[in-house]
């Protein structure tokens, strides 16, 4: 367990979140750590969105069509994401995608991804135990349910099939709903709430059999939750970074970006950043987000400032 929420040792830096552990991989390591005998270092991780829809909110992300698909695939991991997290249904209200089609979008997809890009790990957005089984027998290493455990069997498949799994927190929302009248008591009532029910799932995901670092736990901002509410969380990070468990922000564009500086999605880059940088200092470890090369400046730099990681050069006033 990690210090106390927003405890900072003599340096001042935030304790950050347990690393990310998915097959026996740490996610974000260093290797020059493990050479030197060590514990790896680990450094945030960017898990970047590719939805095989042609609804999802934010236009650049609708990759629909196989070969745009692999390309974005590609093109992250170049950018230096180390997970790509493959949807096939929008998370908002839209017309009804059945689990046959959503099965027929993803899972020949994961194969594909799996066989060309091996060292790439592949995450499945979904809330369906069938189509989870399915995306893990094709070579899925982590079941991402944005819908808080809706099908209680789908953290059993996880656990099954030796998998990773997202807990996430939806305040009561079942899927695709958008949220209304979202109250909670008191100021820090959604953060008490979160973390009870993350903690939960978390517990609940390791006796079905998920490691307990292959657990991620995620605030899930916009899910459940009015603006004020998703701010407030990106505050309040280290109570979340204090649970024991991965920590994943899933901050990309949303619309509590959006109402906040009065943005459209394809406008909401800077604030995504912005959001990002406070989370990562605070100590979250994984990012989901849809402008990789961008996400993964920033968490270096904020890395590098936290001490988690060296300058990629640093010979001003040295030469």
């Amino acid at each position: 367990m990690t210090p106390a929420a927003g405890a900072a040792g003599a340096t001042g830096v935030p304790p950050a979140c347990a690393p990310l552990v998915l097959r026996g991989r740490v996610v974000g390591a260093d290797g020059a750590g493990a050479a030197a005998g060590g514990p790896p270092p680990t450094r945030p991780v960017v898990m970047a969105i590719v939805n095989r829809t042609t609804d999802s909110f934010y236009a650049g992300a609708r990759q629909y069509d196989d070969g745009a698909a692999m390309d974005a695939v590609g093109r992250a991991q170049a950018e230096g994401a180390a997970i790509v997290d493959i949807g096939g249904v929008r998370a908002g209200t839209g017309p009804e995608v059945t689990v046959a089609e959503e099965i027929r979008r993803v899972v020949p997809f994961v194969e594909r991804v799996r066989a060309e890009h091996p060292d790439l790990l592949v995450s499945v957005d979904t809330w369906r135990a069938e189509v989870a089984r399915e995306a893990a027998l094709a070579g899925a290493d982590l079941v991402n349910d944005t819908w808080a455990g809706h099908d209680p069997r789908l953290v059993e498949v996880a656990g099954e099939l030796g998998v990773g799994v997202v807990c996430s927190h939806t305040g009561g929302a079942v899927p695709r709903t958008d949220p209304y009248r979202v109250a909670y008591p008191a100021r820090d009532g959604v953060v008490d709430d979160v973390v009870a029910t993350l903690r939960a799932a978390a517990r609940r995901a390791v006796a079905c059999g998920v490691p307990a670092e292959s657990v991620l736990v995620d605030p899930t901002h916009d899910f459940g939750k009015n603006t004020w509410h998703s701010l407030h969380l990106v505050r309040r990070t280290a109570a979340l970074a204090d649970l024991g468990f991965p920590l994943l922000m899933a901050l990309s564009r949303k619309d509590f970006v959006g109402e906040t500086l009065a943005l459209p999605p394809d406008e909401r880059l800077e604030g995504t950043l912005a959001a990002t940088a406070v989370a990562a200092w605070l100590g979250a470890r994984v990012f989901r987000a849809h402008d990789v090369a961008a996400t993964r400046r920033v968490l270096d730099m904020v890395a590098a400032v936290r001490g988690d990681a060296p300058p990629a050069a640093a010979v001003r006033g040295l030469v």
